[in-house]
């Protein structure tokens, strides 16, 4: 008869902006514990290294027009891993349920009679804004914020109508290698061309930039400067205060 093993959970874990200092104590263990951790391309060296000297460490990163694993086949993975009797530790950058496929890997786990617990992070907007002290939020300047995907298919067609102007705050995912569209997009939809934002590269971590222009001038900025991913933009009045002269110069550069 063939041997049958208890069958594993997975751990839908959210790595944070980068900093393993800003992981959650329930995440910062279960890493720690893991013998099996697949995790994403954006997870931070310094947290893999926490994992035990045995565990296996499985990369599924992806990049722009490159993945190394489709998500279908993620999913299967971890599945497959869970039902072999391994507890599996799904390690994302942010948290998982922000632009992280952590539902649809939640769903493949439960239709697989797989038990999922999911573990907050902090997300890269959360993260990335804090680091470089902006409130997404503030009495006189925001009391909504968005988030969206600059990377998705149809992104023309996208709606964003509304999301960015006075008394918003938008946060863009995803968004270096669309710069000029997403730019463009906002501009149609009557947003101003020298509405404020800023692109924050690698949040948290030691080699961090906070970089600020116009709108109008986002994609001059993401080009001159070789922003890379990871890399968040924030539009809106907040991305102004509490270093308006060095806003300043930032705008009157970009123009």
């Amino acid at each position: 008869m063939a041997e049958t093993y208890p069958i594993g959970t997975i751990h839908l874990v959210g790595a944070g902006p980068g900093d393993p200092d800003l992981l959650t104590v329930r995440a910062a263990r279960l890493v720690s514990q893991a013998r099996v951790i697949v995790h994403d391309g954006l997870v931070d060296p310094a947290i893999l290294a926490m994992a035990r000297p045995d565990a296996r460490l499985v990369s599924v990163a992806k990049a722009r027009a490159r993945h190394t694993m489709p998500q279908d086949a993620i999913n299967d993975l971890l599945v497959r891993e869970a039902l072999a009797g391994n507890d599996v530790v799904r390690l994302k950058g942010g948290d998982p349920f922000v632009f992280g496929r952590g539902g649809e890997e939640m769903e493949a786990a439960q239709a697989a009679g797989v038990k999922v617990e999911v573990v907050p992070g902090i997300s890269a907007a959360n993260g990335a804004a804090a680091a470089a002290q902006i409130a997404l939020t503030h009495r006189e300047d925001a009391s909504v914020v968005s988030f969206v995907a600059g990377q998705c298919k149809g992104l023309s067609e996208q709606n964003w109508a509304g999301l960015a102007g006075k008394g918003r705050t938008l946060v863009i995912y995803m968004g270096v290698s669309t710069a000029a569209q997403i730019s463009e997009k906002l501009m149609d939809d009557g947003l101003a061309p020298d509405a404020p934002l800023a692109v924050i590269e690698n949040a948290c971590r030691a080699d961090m930039r906070v970089l600020r222009a116009p709108l109008a001038g986002l994609a001059d900025l993401v080009s001159r400067e070789a922003v890379k991913s990871p890399a968040l933009i924030i539009i809106g009045e907040v991305t102004a205060r509490g270093d308006a002269a060095l806003t300043q110069l930032a705008l009157e550069a970009a123009q």
